[in-house]
């Protein structure tokens, strides 16, 4: 499961895996953030928060997740890895090459910190 707060006021999507990723998890997340980023133009940061990742469920939610990054990292300014998970240093230094956003890790405790990068 994938809960999608957005913060409309920051323009902040914050994305909370709650166990491992599905296929549904990224269209029911693209339904959540498209919407905004039609009457916006944007969204100002993405924080993907969570203790540690969870992985995904199969192959097809890989590449739905995959799929989400190619058709929305061009509306998103920002993105923080939230998480003491490993993979939130490696996702800094690998996504900074396919995505245009500005990428950030912090550590899971550091939530205020991301939003507070974001919104400067």
């Amino acid at each position: 499961m994938l809960n999608v707060d957005i913060d409309r006021e920051n323009g902040i999507a914050i994305l909370k895996p709650g166990g491992e990723l599905s296929e549904n998890d990224f269209i029911a997340a693209a339904k959540s953030i498209d919407p905004y980023i039609e009457t916006s133009g944007n969204l100002k940061g993405l924080i993907i928060y969570v203790e540690s990742f969870p992985g995904w469920d199969s192959f097809s939610a890989f590449i739905a997740h995959m799929k989400f990054v190619k058709e929305h990292h061009k509306s998103v300014s920002h993105v923080a890895f939230v998480t003491d998970s490993t993979l939130g240093s490696l996702a800094e230094n690998v996504a900074s090459h396919f995505i245009e956003a500005e990428i950030k890790h912090f550590s899971f405790n550091a939530l205020d910190d991301a939003k507070k990068w974001i919104r400067q």
